[in-house]
């Protein structure tokens, strides 16, 4: 290959990687592509079966019936977790709307997690201690944040990788249907 050649590689390599690149950034700001949208095995599933302990009572065993019956979120959290800081004022938020939100303590300290809700506030109207991360696994987590919709069957309607706030619930998780778990929490018909 001739030496002149060779050195114009380098610069036909940088090109093909800033094509990729640049295709990406157009597809992510015409909305055609949302890198937080993960695919999930669990959509339309059921919420898989579990047995774990209670955050705030180490006695007291979960199990997917206790989350199952009214439309809800079902958030994973941990204290080691920058971005869930970030969304829990706005979870505090929803619940004091009557929005119905579970916790799933992800791989944690019980006690830093007792803390943080002691300080925080606590959105969740039950919060499940997963310390080995079991239903996380079988939840097919990523990391934290992360939330599920789940309808009133118990059924996974829609995940949301990263953080929630106004604009994910707007766009995402109320054109679902969530707004009938404000209306029975709050005693109201359909």
């Amino acid at each position: 290959m001739n030496a002149r050649l060779r050195l114009f590689i380098p610069l036909l390599i940088f090109a093909v990687v800033a094509l990729v690149f640049l295709t990406l950034e157009k597809r992510i700001g015409s909305g055609e592509y949302d890198p937080s949208n993960l695919p999930s095995a669990m959509l339309g599933q059921s919420v898989p079966a579990f047995n774990l302990s209670r955050l705030m009572d180490a006695e007291q065993v979960v199990d997917a019936e206790d989350i199952v019956g009214q439309a809800a979120l079902l958030n994973v959290w941990a204290t080691w977790c920058i971005a869930c800081r970030a969304e829990h004022a706005y979870l505090n938020e929803l619940a004091s709307q009557g929005v119905p939100i579970f916790g799933l303590n992800y791989k944690d300290e019980r006690a830093a997690a007792v803390q943080w809700l002691q300080r925080l506030g606590n959105p969740y109207r039950l919060n499940i201690f997963d310390f080995k991360g079991s239903l996380g696994l079988d939840l097919g987590v990523y990391g934290a944040p992360e939330t599920y919709v789940i309808d009133a069957q118990g059924i996974i309607r829609y995940r949301h990788v990263g953080i929630l706030d106004a604009k994910v619930w707007r766009e995402k998780i109320e054109p679902l249907g969530l707004q009938w778990a404000v209306a029975q929490a709050q005693g109201a018909a359909l």
